[in-house]
């Protein structure tokens, strides 16, 4: 799918990530990993700012995503909560930042969305500091024989519809980046996963 397409359907779906009321589950689970965030925060397709209420005083976010409308959402939802965030709107995949550029990478729901996750897992082990934290929270394919069958019948839909793998092999994802994993759960037959990490050793 072309990028300008991807980015249209994320335009047409901005009101409604905005209104959405979250399981609890998933709220609980983005409290949990969100707390550790602290320093110059770049937050990754942040959306309509679904992570805000739940970061600790004193960060600063670097808001990234390359639909305006989601951005639109997620500037009412920082002031909101008094985050002090910069905007970028553009092609998350071509960003590029200096080595050691923040304190801590968040990605909540995003590496669904990428032509290339690997790489952006790489990207971000480039611009985190060395002593920084990455921390991510992912869906993809789940460890149920039956769950991942449909899951895969469903993927070519889904993504032309909403833009959204659903059959991705995220811990294999990060195994693969060389992620220093220093803590990780897995939940719903394993097709979420919550993961505290830094960059590899370099």
């Amino acid at each position: 799918m072309k990028k300008e397409r991807l980015v249209r359907i994320f335009d047409r779906q901005a009101e409604r990530y905005e209104k959405n009321k979250e399981p609890s589950n998933l709220r609980m689970w983005r409290r949990n990993l969100l707390s550790q965030a602290e320093g110059e925060v770049l937050e990754l397709a942040v959306g309509a700012g679904a992570n805000f209420p739940y970061y600790p005083s004193g960060v600063k976010v670097t808001a990234a995503d390359f639909s305006e409308e989601m951005l639109a959402g997620a500037r009412k939802k920082a002031s909101a909560y008094n985050i002090e965030a910069e905007w970028i709107c553009m092609d998350i995949e071509k960003m590029d930042f200096a080595a050691h550029s923040f304190d801590t990478i968040v990605s909540t729901l995003s590496f669904c969305c990428y032509e290339n996750p690997l790489e952006m897992l790489k990207k971000i082990q480039h611009w985190c500091k060395p002593e920084g934290k990455i921390l991510l929270l992912e869906h993809g394919i789940s460890s149920n024989i039956m769950v991942s069958g449909a899951q895969r019948v469903l993927n070519p839909l889904l993504f032309k519809m909403i833009g959204c793998h659903h059959t991705r092999d995220i811990l294999k994802l990060v195994r693969d980046s060389g992620l220093n994993v220093h803590k990780s759960e897995s939940h719903w037959l394993n097709m979420f996963h919550i993961i505290w990490a830094s960059p590899r050793n370099q």
